[in-house]
């Protein structure tokens, strides 16, 4: 890959990680609940989800997804029902103060990395966007394996910083509120946009 192509991919790879969607919420909820150090695993989850959906697309599945409408369909569905499983759940909690002192409100890291993973991974309209978005920026002239590499690690990169920005305002956030009152009315912002992003993954139609 020539260093101006990449640098065009760097750039949208900004752009794609800064715009919000269920990864943006999901980083800001970790950090909500969970404060910064421990918060902050979730990005790696979905990371390793946006990694996961590049493995996808280099093996050819991606083309695959998107020419079937049963496999399609069926990721689909599951992205949604997580992300509104995530948004009922959150909805739900406790409205008590989450502090870090809270120990028993802490999650596993492992639990939060996976989540993270299952948020970015199940996400179909990642698999179609990446299989619109990642052929410009391919040479063909040259080896296909270490461009996929870069651009995996690009995009891991830039939701490195991005989604950690996410977290560090959301704990930031989460240290100012003391009554119960703000953190129901917190939960219950964040599980509507979770509830939301999976509405919104509800209507997402293949293109034709």
């Amino acid at each position: 890959m020539e260093l101006s192509t990449w640098l065009a991919f760097f750039a949208a790879s900004w752009a794609i990680s800064i715009s919000p969607g269920a990864g943006a919420i999901a980083a800001m909820s970790a950090g909500l609940n969970q404060g910064f150090a421990r918060g902050y695993f979730m990005s790696f989850g979905l990371i390793a989800g946006i990694l996961t959906q590049v493995l996808v697309v280099a093996l050819g599945l991606g083309a695959l997804i998107a020419a079937s409408s049963i496999a399609f369909t069926v990721i689909k569905w599951l992205g949604v029902a997580y992300l509104l499983w995530l948004g009922i759940r959150q909805w739900r909690a406790p409205a008590a103060p989450l502090v870090a002192e809270q120990a028993q409100a802490r999650l596993p890291r492992r639990t939060l990395v996976l989540r993270g993973w299952l948020v970015n991974a199940v996400n179909p309209k990642g698999t179609v966007f990446l299989l619109a978005v990642m052929p410009q920026f391919l040479d063909l002239s040259q080896a296909l394996g270490p461009q996929y590499v870069t651009i995996g690690a690009t995009l891991a990169f830039t939701d490195l910083v991005v989604m950690g920005a996410y977290t560090a305002l959301a704990s930031r956030v989460l240290s100012l509120l003391k009554k119960p009152a703000q953190m129901k009315l917190l939960n219950r912002v964040f599980g509507a946009l979770f509830v939301s992003v999976g509405v919104l993954l509800a209507t997402f139609k293949r293109a034709a």
